[in-house]
């Protein structure tokens, strides 16, 4: 009764609808502008015990790379020792200290480290000592009057190597990347910027990487840089482009996001038009109308206004995961035109005489209940995404159930208001606006369609036997499915040669960081935090026997499978025993100090240890301050740093970093292991938390909105727990589907949970609700699953082919994470479309067949024995 007040309100005040639609449109699309796109996966942090660590780290110790980012650019060629290729680097250092946009950015010295620094003043340094009539070669430079000498500017370092033979070159590169050499750019180890498989004292090698440091404000995040400093980066690039040749490659923050920001704009760009056309395909075979699909594309194009409007209002970025949200949108909306508009068709073709507002009444009263649970449940599916420890996965929830209201505001009231007055104003003009409905019975795709019906009344046990037993296959695939979050899924693969050749606009632009990514990872000694774990040691930490603890930890770390070694094979740990017997071998009193307070001669302080570090800060406070944190004069921690192999499986990092601290745990101590290797495990965590739980709350969730509302509405609780059995099988084929294509839980798959139940309950709820309403009409099972799947089967198809298609297209996308959630959503709603039209009304029959009969005496009589057999 309350359906069909509705229905006869929006059909008799239809003029009145249509502008009170029309203004909350533009009051909530107002924000529409506000929305900004974001490319960073920061935001996918959680508030963690390691998260708050890392932060305290970040704080409390002196961290390489602080306050500033790092751009590595990458020399490749056939020597990148030779005299020509560093000198070709000096003067691309000079070029971009000549360049105002990369100037402007660059950080204090040293603003660029490189080998040929390293090797020209070496060079600088061999000169004066022999001008000062000896001294060993390499050694400090100093001045006439004892102080040491001034950086040598790059003009001097270019003269230092042009003055050189190539053989005083080879020897100068061997000495400085030698393996006993303690040569040193003004930024660190030479040794670092090689290849991790470069022989030590080697005059050759095919690359070598030089890091440009650029300021960056104390709170910007890692992956969120300001625009001059990303500017600044592309300007590093055009300049390397020029300067070092084609093998030669920038990487960098900025590089990445510009990368990223314009692969997602290049690939809407190719698959935007396609899905478009899709829909357009689809809509002119399903509706055969024009006014219908300007309707429909109309209504499209409003519920998009309100999504990104509600995001505007409510301050949500527009990013890599919520780029899925307006294609379902469009998919929904499709939905919910196509079930109206073929409900109308058939009201008319039933009642040719009724006028256009009183079919759309019936139509209304007849699939509005319908939209109503389609609304809620699928809403609920989503918003079971705010369970998520992830906040883009919850925004995610957030647009999607913002947008399915909006498409229940806009296609249950605003468009069929529209329909009455334009099929009113046209028939009054002698158009003929009777059209036949998609699907019916002895077309083509009802003959199709009816294949669930003949299985559903000839053998209803045997088609659900065999659902289950591909079910349990699928169920068992569930288990196997991987939990991923690798940033290198965020980078653009290399287009296809076949978009490359296609005419502007629609042509692909060059993208190389994802390979790029990858040869640096396998490659070199990555220096920024994404390579590196963090071990902090909290508490008594002056207490006699903490070093050697520290040390354990240190043993256990450099055993690790996932520690990167470098050339001279060496473990790349950076902490408190390495900074203080390097310091000890550079200054003989804190090297008198240190001996005092090693009373085993390990070389580990094991007494007097706050005597120890309070010489450390005086002698080489920015060395101590990286490694030991002290509050009010007293120390309260340590910190050791540990470089990770590039491509490292994160959750191995994790658990081999905490197993290291072990040894510091306990009597006065603290240990953690930290950092974004050890995070990002954690978000992996998140997302298979994600996946498990969002499963649980959506289907619980579901279930009882299902059975009360039935039973409150329909009479029949148990129908709404068989509505959801086909959408949780289809379920299980996904899950099973994604075992076997390989395809893990990622930023977006992990929303396949909330995704494949909110489909798929929105194919269900139609099926079941006109099936209840044949069932009542006819007082027959059979004949009311033949009709059911006859006419709402035909609605779905439509609806199925138009979502598949749109999703299916993000395969054609250049960016690895779009393409497997366009093929993961894809199967999604074929799955779901297959469970609702050839499982589910064989579980309607064998509903039907068994309702109690204090549950159907509210309907018609019957003599057919299917409808209410004895109990």
């Amino acid at each position: 009764m309350n359906a069909d007040r509705i229905a006869e309100a929006i059909v008799a005040h239809s003029k009145v609808v249509i502008v009170l639609l029309f203004v909350a449109t533009l009051v909530v699309g107002s924000a529409a502008s506000q929305v900004d796109q974001s490319t960073s996966t920061d935001s996918f942090q959680t508030e963690t015990e390691a998260a708050d660590k890392l932060d305290y780290v970040r704080e409390n110790f002196r961290t390489e790379g602080q306050n500033r980012t790092t751009v590595q650019v990458v020399v490749r060629g056939d020597n990148v020792l030779s005299k020509d290729s560093l000198l070709a680097t000096l003067r691309f250092q000079q070029t971009l200290r000549e360049n105002e946009t990369v100037d402007g950015t660059l950080a204090e010295a040293p603003a660029v480290v490189d080998v040929s620094n390293a090797v020209a003043i070496a060079a600088i340094q061999r000169e004066r000592a022999g001008s000062d009539g000896g001294g060993a070669a390499g050694g400090s430079a100093g001045g006439g009057d004892g102080q040491p000498a001034a950086p040598p500017t790059l003009d001097e370092q270019i003269s230092a190597v042009e003055s050189l033979n190539e053989s005083e070159v080879d020897a100068l590169v061997g000495r400085v990347l030698g393996p006993d050499s303690s040569g040193r750019t003004p930024g660190g180890d030479a040794l670092t910027l090689m290849p991790v498989d470069y022989e030590p004292g080697s005059t050759t090698a095919d690359a070598r990487v030089l890091l440009v440091f650029q300021s960056v404000p104390a709170d910007t995040s890692g992956t969120d840089l300001p625009e001059d400093v990303a500017a600044g980066q592309l300007a590093v690039q055009d300049i390397a482009a020029e300067d070092l040749g084609e093998e030669s490659f920038v990487f960098g923050v900025g590089i990445v996001d510009d990368e990223t920001g314009r692969s997602i704009g290049d690939s809407f760009t190719i698959i935007g038009p396609l899905a478009l056309l899709l829909v357009i395909v689809t809509l002119v075979i399903a509706y055969r109308d024009l006014v219908d699909i300007v309707l429909s594309t109309l209504g499209i194009g409003l519920v998009l206004v309100w999504m990104q409007g509600f995001m505007g209002w409510m301050g949500i970025d527009f990013s890599t995961t919520l780029i899925a949200v307006p294609i379902l949108l469009i998919g929904l909306a499709i939905d919910y035109a196509i079930h109206v508009f073929m409900r109308h068709r058939e009201a008319r073709e039933a009642d040719p005489d009724a006028s256009v507002g009183a079919t759309m009444k019936r139509a209304l009263a007849g699939v509005g209940v319908a939209l109503v649970w389609v609304t809620v449940t699928t809403s609920i599916g989503f918003l079971s995404n705010l369970s998520s420890p992830l906040p883009p996965l919850q925004n995610f929830g957030l647009a999607s159930a913002a947008g399915i209201v909006a498409s229940l505001l806009v296609f249950g009231a605003l468009i069929p208001a529209l329909k009455v007055e334009v099929d009113g104003l046209l028939e009054r003009f002698g158009v003929d606006r009777r059209k036949k409905p998609f699907g019916g019975e002895g077309r083509g795709v009802g003959r199709l369609l009816a294949v669930g019906s003949i299985g559903a009344k000839r053998a209803p046990v045997a088609v659900l036997l065999v659902a289950l037993l591909v079910s349990a296959g699928g169920a068992y695939g569930a288990t196997q499915v991987d939990t991923s979050f690798d940033r290198s899924d965020f980078l653009t693969e290399e287009p296809p040669d076949w978009m490359k050749e296609l005419p502007e606009p629609f042509a692909p632009g060059e993208y190389n960081i994802r390979q790029n990514a990858e040869y640096l990872n396998g490659k070199f000694l990555q220096q920024d935090q994404s390579s590196q774990a963090e071990l902090l040691v909290q508490g008594s930490v002056a207490a006699p026997d903490t070093l050697e603890r520290v040390q354990q930890v240190r043993d256990r770390a450099s055993e690790s499978e996932t520690v990167i070694t470098l050339a001279d094979g060496e473990p790349r740990i950076l902490g408190p025993i390495s900074t203080i017997q390097r310091v000890a071998a550079q200054n003989d009193s804190f090297a008198s100090t240190v001996a005092e307070a090693d009373t085993d001669g390990d070389g580990v302080p094991d007494q007097n240890l706050e005597a120890v570090y309070d010489r450390l800060y005086a002698v080489a406070p920015d060395d101590a301050r990286r490694v030991v944190a002290r509050e009010d004069g007293e120390y309260v921690a340590l910190r050791m740093q540990v470089a990770i192999q590039g491509g490292s499986p994160v959750p191995q990092v994790r658990d081999e970093m905490q197993a290291a601290v072990e040894p510091a745990q306990g009597n006065g101590l603290t240990a953690t292991a930290t950092g974004q290797p050890v995070l990002t495990a954690i978000i992996q965590d998140g997302l298979l938390e994600t996946v498990v739980v969002t499963l649980v709350v959506t289907v619980l969730a579901v279930l009882a909105v299902l059975v009360v509302g039935y039973r409150l509405f329909a009479g029949y609780g148990s129908l709404g727990a068989v509505t959801l059995v086909p959408v949780v099988l289809s379920l299980s084929w996904v899950l099973g589907a994604m075992w076997l294509l390989k395809i893990p839980f990622n930023a977006q798959t992990a929303l396949i949970t909330s995704l494949g139940i909110g489909l798929g309950v929105d194919y269900s709820i139609h099926m079941s609700e006109r099936f209840t309403d044949e069932l009542d009409r006819t007082g027959s099972v059979d004949r009311a699953v033949s009709a059911t799947v006859g006419g709402t089967g035909g609605a779905l198809l439509g609806s199925a082919v138009t979502t598949a298609s749109g999703f299916s297209v993000l395969a054609l996308a250049i960016v690895p994470s779009l393409q497997r959630f366009g093929i993961v959503i894809g199967l999604a709603i074929v799955f779901a479309f297959v469970g609702a039209v050839l499982v589910f009304p064989s579980l309607l029959v064998l509903w039907g067949r068994l309702v109690p009969e204090d549950a159907a005496q509210d309907r018609p009589e019957t003599t057919d024995a299917t409808v209410r057999p004895e109990s």
